[in-house]
């Protein structure tokens, strides 16, 4: 089982670590995904990147 992140005496839960995680590494791929027009290639761009941001976000947490 996962660890609780001790802050300032307040337990957080350790997905909100890797949700804060896959949304740093989101940021890195949107400007991977702006050099190469991502969105020429999908018919809705916000929801395929909200798909991705989810799969990143799972092998985050069965990796780690």
């Amino acid at each position: 089982m996962y660890e609780d992140i001790h802050i300032g005496g307040v337990l957080i839960s350790s997905f909100v670590a890797y949700a804060l995680a896959a949304f740093v590494i989101l940021l890195l791929l949107r400007r991977v995904f702006a050099r190469i027009r991502f969105s020429r290639y999908v018919a809705n761009a916000p929801l395929a990147e909200a798909g991705i941001y989810v799969c990143v976000l799972a092998l985050l947490i069965a990796l780690i």
